[in-house]
């Protein structure tokens, strides 16, 4: 019998392979001979220990139930894409867990907005630019629909991004603003998956995104949508060069958006369930009630259930403060008052934010707004921290609005808003500029002011850095102070002596100590004539 086991193993061997195979004959050789089983298991672990050089590797009893593989990014992200977004989604409209870390993201990515500084080296043309940018950002000259400023857009891209995984920013060129060019957001869900033919030969169709042999873009497929929703008629090509795709790469073989909420959505929800039912517990234990224990039947047969008097009846009834009520002769009032031990959620739900905001990247502090456990320098260096967090997204951000602004200086030279003879010839020139971000409050003004002081003197920081992480071009305010000296010297007054307070104490300071020194010197050499009068 047992070279017929034998021979039966070898010749599913010959047909079979791999892990599960070799599961199989173990679990069958086990139920034949338990001895050998237990033996074949005993030298397989042995060998499973031997061979993993790493317990993450392992296939040990604490990781038998690990089953991962490796694949292509979107072979990874395709099929749970749509699922993760609508959760996340769901979580925007109904958590406020969700809502907060949004909320941190949009604040210091965006905040109050970015200050454009042209720099093209010509006064006039600077000033031709920064006139029509600013009239181009209203809403109703950036935006296809004429609902949003370009702040706006930049916000709801941020969320967008968060939520969603990435947003589409599509260059149109019509007639409605004051520039023949606006911008049109786009939703990632109306990038047609279904799309498998190419418009161009030699292409791949991918999600949606139509890739050259070197996974460039080429163009998007957009479905068409009517105002309530519906999808009609064929989808729509776009060229890539009309489209800024915002979302974050973390793999070469990405090509699509993947909700960057993705790997704390979880523990949100989880939150929130737990939220929820400690919330029922507490209102159960909150609630008081009363039942009517009746000492005499109301209905029956004998002289003892005939009751003189009124009967009251007791349907419908509630408390009321204050309330004097006549019971019927027997009846008694028993009170329920559910007693229970009151549910600590804070410390749970502070510990699941944690884990939430260092999914993200962030501190608690960001995400909760509770500083109660925080100093100045603690403030400050969770601040740094998130910062560094937060510059990966300011840098997405930055060339996004860059190639937007300089998709609209093309624009102001071809609609003949600005003159530049040699436009095309020095074109990086006049499209150079920087974006200045409005800063957020100090934490502690003094402190804060006396470390720019010192940087400033020491020559760790220039004017011109210290203005920029102001949310100021500095320029602007050294002319802004030349007016402010020239008008109050205009009027009579020394404003120097009060915005200069520091640096005349400092030289009256040193004034004195000079004066000091020489009435010194001069008490010496008189004393030394008198030392030679003496001798």
């Amino acid at each position: 019998m047992e070279m017929d086991i034998c021979w039966m193993i070898r010749l599913l061997q010959s047909f079979q392979g791999g892990k599960s195979m070799a599961n199989w004959i173990d679990n069958m050789i086990g139920f034949v001979s338990p001895e050998r089983g237990a033996k074949r298991e005993a030298w397989r672990q042995n060998m499973e220990y031997m061979r993993s050089n790493y317990d993450a590797g392992g296939h040990s009893r604490l990781n038998a139930n690990w089953r991962v593989t490796n694949q292509s990014a979107e072979f990874t992200d395709r099929y749970d894409r749509e699922n993760v977004r609508a959760r996340a989604r769901d979580l925007e409209r109904n958590s406020d867990m969700m809502n907060s870390v949004v909320g941190a993201f949009k604040r210091n990515v965006v905040g109050g907005g970015y200050n454009l500084q042209i720099t093209t080296g010509n006064k006039k043309i600077n000033e031709q630019l920064q006139a029509a940018w600013k009239k181009w950002c209203k809403k109703r000259n950036c935006d296809v629909t004429g609902t949003q400023s370009f702040m706006q857009i930049m916000r709801m891209a941020v969320e967008r991004k968060k939520v969603d995984g990435g947003i589409m920013l599509v260059k149109r060129y019509t007639e409605l603003g004051c520039l023949p060019f606006q911008i049109q957001a786009v939703e990632v869900d109306e990038l047609d998956s279904s799309q498998m033919i190419a418009k161009n030969a030699g292409n791949k169709v991918v999600g949606g995104i139509e890739y050259n042999s070197y996974n460039r873009p080429i163009g998007y497929w957009i479905r068409q949508y009517s105002l309530d929703g519906f999808s009609v008629g064929e989808p729509k090509y776009l060229e890539a060069k009309d489209v800024i795709f915002y979302f974050t790469k973390k793999r070469p073989s990405q090509v699509r958006e993947i909700s960057d909420m993705s790997q704390t959505i979880t523990r949100i929800r989880d939150a929130n369930e737990f939220m929820t039912a400690v919330s029922v517990k507490e209102r159960i234990m909150a609630c008081f009630s009363v039942f009517i224990k009746k000492a005499i039947p109301t209905t029956g047969i004998g002289r003892g259930n005939q009751n003189s008097g009124p009967q009251h009846d007791y349907e419908g009834k509630t408390l009321a403060p204050g309330m004097i009520k006549e019971m019927n002769i027997g009846d008694e009032a028993q009170v329920i008052n559910p007693t229970g031990q009151s549910a600590d959620a804070s410390q749970y739900i502070k510990q699941m934010q944690r884990l939430v905001g260092a999914g993200q990247g962030i501190s608690y502090e960001a995400t909760a707004r509770d500083m109660s456990e925080t100093n100045y320098s603690s403030a400050r260096q969770g601040s740094i921290e998130d910062d560094m967090t937060y510059q990966e997204e300011k840098e997405l951000l930055i060339e996004i609005m860059d190639e937007i602004y300089e998709t609209f200086v093309i624009s102001c030279y071809m609609a003949g808003m600005v003159d530049i003879p040699d436009f095309w010839e020095k074109k990086e020139k006049y499209m150079a500029h920087e974006w200045i971000q409005v800063p957020k409050r100090w934490i502690d003004p003094l402190k804060e002011a006396n470390a720019n002081k010192i940087a400033l003197q020491t020559l760790q920081k220039t004017f011109q850095d210290i203005c920029s992480e102001n949310g100021r071009d500095w320029k602007k305010q050294i002319d802004s102070m030349a007016d402010l000296e020239a008008y109050a010297k205009g009027k009579g007054i020394d404003i120097t002596s009060f915005i200069y307070t520091d640096k005349k104490n400092d030289a009256a300071k040193s004034s004195k100590k000079d004066d000091k020194k020489k009435e010194e010197e001069v008490v010496s050499v008189g004393n030394n004539g008198n030392n030679t009068k003496r001798k």
